[in-house]
């Protein structure tokens, strides 16, 4: 990653994670990798993601998988 550039697009991004560029819209729809709109461009920026590969669980982001339901007794 260009250590000067504050953000990045999206297709950037999928290349420094080394996955394709539909899965990564598809991870910023789902909240997965971080992103801001500004107008019609939506951009990763790069210290965010920087920190999500550092600690995934850092970003509060959702869960890749769901979780069972628990159901309470009366």
């Amino acid at each position: 990653m260009d250590e000067q550039k504050l953000t990045m697009t999206v297709s950037e991004a999928a290349i420094a994670l080394k996955i394709g560029r539909g899965l990564a819209y598809e991870a910023v729809r789902r909240g997965e990798i971080p992103a801001i709109r500004i107008g019609r461009r939506l951009l990763v920026p790069r210290r965010a993601l920087e920190k999500l590969l550092e600690d995934p669980k850092a970003l509060n982001l959702a869960p890749t998988t769901k979780q069972p339901k628990t159901s309470n007794p009366k």
